[in-house]
C-alpha cells in the first residue's frame, strides 16, 4: 500500500470513527520500519485527529485517546526519538471530559462531507437506532452510483436511525423532497439534531400534503421533513399525505418481529397513491440470522411478492468491512392493488434454483458487506 493511500485509509476510518483493528496497522508498521524521520506519522495526526472535520465534530475522547495511544506505540516500535506533536494531542484529549455521545464523519465524492452525532454505545435508550449500520453506508453508495432512481422524486426513509443514507442522497441525488422516518421519540430528536448539522431546515408540517412536482429541473435543496411513525400502528389515511415515489429503508430486518409490520406498511403505502403508480422500494439489510431472512423470504411468498438480483455499484466510497456476499434485489409482487418492485440488498448468495428462475423485473448484483453474529 503506497503512503497517499496509507493516509486516505487512515482519514476515512478515523473520520467515520470505524473499530481500530479494521485500520491498517501493518501496512503503517512497514512504512515506519523503512522510514528515516516521521512525516508519514505527521500527515497521518493531520488527517485524523487534528482534521478540520474532526476539529470541529469530534469522535468520542476514548475512541481519540485509543487511537492515538495505538499510533505512538507504533511510533515507538520504529524510531527512538519521541514525536512531540503526538504527545502533545494524546495530552490535549486526556484533558477533555469523556461524554456518552461522538460525531462521525464522512467524505463525499463531490468534496462535500456528512456529519452525524451518535450514540457511543450499540444500544442505547433501549433502540440501535442512535448509530449508523453497514447497511446504510451500502445503500447510500448504489444511490450515489445510480441518481436517476431518486432526482425530482419524493423519498419516503423508513427507519431513519442517524440519518446517514438519506442525508447522503439528499446531498447527492436532487430529490424534490425526502421524509425521514423512524418510531422511537429519542432516535426521531437525534435525527432531527443531524438534519439541522449538515445544512437542511425542517419543514415544520408533516401533515400537509406533499404536492406532486412536474418540474424536471434540479431543485438544490429538497423539501425534508422528519416524522414519527410506528409501521404497526399508522393509518392508510396519515400515510396518503406522502405519496412517494421511492421508499428505501436499511438494516429494518434485523428482528423477525417486525417483519409483518414492514410489509402491512408497504401494503398500506402502496394502496394509498393517488395517481395509482406504486412506488419502487429499495431495501439493504444484512443476514444476522438465517431464520429471520427465511422467514422473510416465506411471508414475502404469502402475499405473492417475488425478487430478483439487480447490478451491484461499482464504487466503496465509504469504509465498512467486507466479509461475505450481498446482493440487490427487486421483489415484484401479484396483487390486484398496485403494489411497489423492492430492491433489497441482502448478503446471503440465494440457491441455485432461485438464480435460475426468470423474472421481468429490474435487477440490482452482489457485492459485500460485513455480518454481525
Amino acid at each position: 500500500m503506497g503512503s497517499s493511500a496509507l493516509m486516505e485509509a487512515f482519514e476515512r476510518r478515523f473520520l467515520a470513527a470505524r473499530p481500530l483493528p479494521s485500520f491498517p496497522w501493518r501496512s503503517l508498521e512497514e512504512k515506519l520500519k523503512n522510514s528515516l524521520d516521521s512525516e508519514l506519522l505527521l500527515n497521518i495526526l493531520q488527517k485524523t485527529v487534528l482534521h478540520p472535520l474532526c476539529v470541529k465534530h469530534p469522535p468520542s475522547v476514548k475512541y481519540t485517546r485509543c487511537f492515538l495511544s495505538e499510533l505512538i506505540k507504533k511510533h515507538e516500535a520504529a524510531h527512538t526519538e519521541p514525536l512531540d506533536e503526538l504527545y502533545e494531542a494524546l495530552a490535549e484529549i486526556l484533558s477533555a471530559e469523556e461524554s456518552t455521545q461522538g460525531y462521525r464523519n464522512y467524505l463525499l465524492p463531490s468534496g462535500n462531507s456528512i456529519s452525524l452525532c451518535e450514540s457511543t454505545a450499540i444500544i442505547s435508550h433501549g433502540t440501535t437506532g442512535l448509530v449508523t449500520w453497514d447497511a446504510g453506508l451500502y445503500l447510500a453508495e448504489w444511490a450515489i452510483e445510480n441518481p436517476e432512481a431518486f432526482t425530482n422524486r419524493r423519498v419516503l426513509e423508513l427507519g431513519s436511525g442517524a440519518g446517514f443514507t438519506g442525508l447522503a442522497i439528499c446531498k447527492m441525488c436532487s430529490p424534490t423532497a425526502y421524509i425521514f422516518s423512524d418510531c422511537h421519540s429519542q432516535v426521531l430528536q437525534q435525527l432531527k439534531g443531524n438534519i439541522l448539522l449538515n445544512g437542511f431546515l425542517l419543514n415544520p408540517d408533516s401533515t400537509a400534503p406533499l404536492q406532486p412536482s412536474d418540474s424536471t429541473l434540479v431543485s438544490p435543496k429538497p423539501i425534508v421533513m422528519a416524522v414519527q411513525l410506528d409501521w404497526e400502528q399508522v393509518t392508510t389515511k396519515q400515510l396518503s399525505v406522502f405519496q412517494p415515489d421511492v421508499i428505501i429503508a436499511a438494516d429494518v430486518l434485523y428482528d423477525p418481529e417486525i417483519i409483518l409490520s414492514l410489509i402491512g406498511v408497504l401494503q398500506k403505502l402502496s394502496a394509498c397513491q393517488a395517481d395509482q403508480k406504486p412506488p419502487e422500494i429499495y431495501i439493504a439489510f444484512t443476514v444476522r440470522n438465517p431464520d429471520t431472512y427465511q422467514m422473510f423470504k416465506m411471508e414475502l411468498s404469502k402475499v405473492g411478492i417475488g425478487w430478483q438480483k439487480l447490478p451491484s455499484h461499482n464504487q466503496k466510497m465509504f469504509p465498512y468491512e467486507k466479509h461475505s456476499e450481498m446482493a440487490v434485489r427487486p421483489y415484484k409482487p401479484s396483487f390486484l392493488l398496485p403494489f411497489p418492485q423492492w430492491m433489497p440488498l441482502e448478503n446471503e448468495r440465494q440457491d441455485k434454483d432461485e438464480d435460475r428462475m426468470q423474472w421481468n423485473s429490474r435487477i440490482l448484483s452482489p457485492t459485500s458487506i460485513s455480518t454481525f453474529s
